[in-house]
């Protein structure tokens, strides 16, 4: 098992304190839910995970490895994936050459590339739509694909910002199935979504988020009964 540690985090913009001495863990295996309210610092904190803001104190463990000041893409070399809100495959290239293109950056040899690039076809049921160019995917396929390129890389944890958005219903059903899967696998997932409901039915555990603070944390029904989750958050009818 590998375990992917936040300890202390701290984080302010100006005089305003965004993220205060926050505490987390994701272990590989488990999804584990990154939630709260607009402004409550979810998304401060994400991005001090992911490596796009370092922490002003506290820090940041992968094995017990220090990477709290590490750059985004010296946390990727050590196994940590991110798949942001925005599109990120290339729009003029074809899902299997997007494939190819991470595989080739990867480093791996010329020999090896094209049966690794069928094989995540394969895996990830993207052999119908294998030669469209990335901007005629839809919101689906286009997930589902920067979910293979990630996966290609073959990291430990991959951390999902905002997966949801702009897919339709039947889209994040199979999303969810993927990610179940790669839950499976034995990967870590982190995800932050403003679709609670979606969010929570695949969880193993959440924190909940408000005023840059862990307000509450567990499994999706403690965090749905909690009083404190109901009144900041999520409501008296909420139900999953």
């Amino acid at each position: 098992m590998h375990i992917l540690e936040v300890k202390g985090i701290t984080k302010n913009y100006g005089k305003r304190c965004v993220v205060k001495n926050l505490s987390l863990y994701v272990t590989t295996g488990e999804i584990v839910g990154l939630l709260g309210p607009n402004g409550a610092g979810k998304t401060t904190t994400f991005y001090m995970i992911v490596g796009m803001i370092k922490p002003e104190n506290g820090s940041i463990f992968l094995d017990g490895e220090d990477i709290g000041q590490l750059p985004m893409y010296q946390k990727a070399r050590r196994g940590i994936g991110y798949l942001p809100q925005e599109p990120s495959i290339f729009r003029k290239l074809t899902v299997r050459d997007n494939l190819r293109a991470v595989l080739e950056i990867k480093g791996y040899p010329d020999s090896d590339i094209a049966g690794m690039v069928e094989d995540l076809l394969d895996e990830f049921n993207l052999r119908g739509f294998a030669d469209r160019n990335g901007y005629r995917l839809s919101g689906g396929e286009r997930r589902r694909t920067e979910i293979a390129r990630a996966l290609a890389l073959k990291p430990t944890f991959i951390l999902f910002d905002e997966p949801f958005t702009g897919i339709d219903p039947i889209a994040v059903i199979e999303l969810k199935k993927m990610l179940t899967y790669l839950k499976n696998k034995g990967l870590g997932i982190l995800i932050t979504d403003h679709n609670v409901r979606d969010t929570l039915s695949i969880t193993d555990r959440a924190y909940i988020i408000n005023n840059g603070e862990v307000l509450a944390d567990g499994a999706p029904e403690t965090i749905i009964a909690n009083p404190q989750v109901k009144e900041a958050y999520l409501g008296e009818e909420f139900r999953l």
